[in-house]
């Protein structure tokens, strides 16, 4: 359907006139001005403007990644939102880009969101640690895998997290982690 006079009428207060007075034109535009809404909590609003460029852009798997993930947690429509996350992926992989596995820690941490709003706890730290496979530093699937209370695996997966290997091991690791300048010299400010 194609738009009308009427639907573009500032007068008749459509959503698409205030995406395109806020210069919201291209994929990018959607995106950049979705991320401060999301930054600033306002889901709501990140919600209306990805619905708007899901419609303006139905093949752009970024888009669809964070439509699906706020159409779980603010529309409650979990399947729908957990399906076109998935569709993100199937997108992502036919499109011909560079480095394409970059962008997969944010698609599943978006899949990750969604299976949680939809209460499904078990899929979204299948999801969140999918992610991590490709970028094991991932700050945001860290922190969701944190809040749901999983651990790291032992540092010798075949011996159990009590063993006293594994302990010792993990306490050094956690004490090395923790003080990354290595030889004990003091810095001066």
């Amino acid at each position: 359907m194609k738009d009308t006079p009427e639907k573009n009428n500032p007068a008749n207060g459509s959503k698409r006139e205030t995406a395109d007075q806020a210069g919201v034109t291209k994929p990018a535009d959607y995106l950049r001005a979705a991320r401060t809404h999301l930054r600033n909590n306002e889901q709501k609003k990140a919600f209306v403007l990805l619905q708007q460029a899901a419609v303006q852009f139905p093949d752009e798997p970024v888009i669809l990644s964070y439509f699906g993930c706020l159409q779980a947690l603010v529309d409650k429509k979990y399947r729908s939102g957990i399906e076109t996350c998935k569709r993100a992926f199937t997108l992502l992989k036919g499109k011909e880009i560079d480095d394409v596995e970059k962008f997969y820690p944010l698609f599943y941490l978006n899949l990750g969101r969604a299976y949680l709003a939809a209460k499904k706890k078990q899929d979204a730290i299948d999801a969140f640690t999918s992610g991590l496979k490709y970028d094991r530093s991932y700050s945001e699937l860290l922190k969701e895998l944190r809040g749901l209370g999983v651990r790291k695996q032992p540092p010798i997966p075949l011996l159990g997290r009590s063993n006293p290997i594994n302990k010792y091991i993990g306490l050094l690791l956690h004490k090395d982690s923790k003080n990354p300048r290595k030889g004990g010299t003091k810095r001066t400010t």
